[in-house]
């Protein structure tokens, strides 16, 4: 990124890049596309499974950049969406 005199930084800096999305399906049919790899996804899904009683796995939605809250135990299936 160039700074230039008097204009402040991009607060989004991957604004423009493609970033890997990972669909999520769960019990009831639902889909989401979050943010990250499936792999890296699949981590924080087994992670919070493995925490606390109801634990859930904050992941950030990729249309809207909104975090979400997953309950592992209704997770069915998760796709690396491709580019």
């Amino acid at each position: 990124m160039v700074a230039t005199r008097g204009a402040s930084p991009d607060p989004h800096p991957t604004r423009g890049q493609v970033r890997p999305t990972t669909e999520i399906t769960l019990l009831g049919g639902e889909r989401y596309r979050v943010e990250g790899e499936a792999k890296d996804v699949e981590r924080l899904i087994l992670d919070a499974a493995r925490g606390s009683i109801m634990e859930l796995a904050w992941l950030v939605e990729a249309a809207s950049g909104e975090r979400i809250g997953v309950n592992p135990e209704c997770v069915v299936m998760l796709r690396a969406v491709p580019v």
